[in-house]
């Protein structure tokens, strides 16, 4: 179920949310292979209406398994907004969706937890990668002028007959 909040109730009082709300619902499309988000978004903030705006303020938190980009090992990376807010109008060029007296906060928390995702996940700042695989003798680093075939691009285009 999404985060509705009815602002009816607003009128009234404050309203505190506190839960947790399936992945399926927060519909992260990551397409990204090194992050997944399995887990629940765990929330807890209070929603005000503020003249002709509503305020929400709290924390958001949510747990992702990732792969390192460097050495492909699985790690947990908790994203936590804390404190987290967030205003939204209700009138003018900039307003919220309204239906049936409720507003919807799921896209605007949707947007905020992918902003904080991992860029470039990594299990450790000073992970290396992967293992060197190359056994037996030391290479020496090539210089800026040799190539490691022993022949240039350009050798190869001189032994084209045109």
């Amino acid at each position: 179920m999404p985060l509705l909040v009815n602002l009816r109730h607003l009128e009234a009082h404050d309203l505190h949310l506190e839960g947790e709300l399936p992945v399926e619902e927060l519909d992260l499309n990551t397409r990204d292979e090194l992050l997944q988000a399995e887990d629940p978004l765990q929330y807890d903030f209070e929603v005000q209406q503020i003249e002709h705006s509503l305020l929400a303020q709290g924390r958001l938190e949510i747990t992702l398994n990732c792969q390192c980009a460097r050495c492909l090992k699985p790690f947990k990376h908790t994203i936590s907004l804390d404190p987290w807010a967030v205003h939204l109008p209700l009138e003018g060029e900039e307003s919220v969706p309204v239906s049936n007296d409720c507003v919807d906060l799921t896209p605007y928390v949707r947007e905020d937890i992918l902003l904080e995702f991992p860029q470039h996940p990594l299990c450790d700042a000073e992970c290396r990668g992967l293992p060197n695989s190359t056994t037996g003798k030391a290479t020496k680093p090539l210089k800026a002028d040799q190539h490691e075939s022993g022949s240039t691009p350009w050798s190869e285009l001189n032994k084209l007959k045109l």
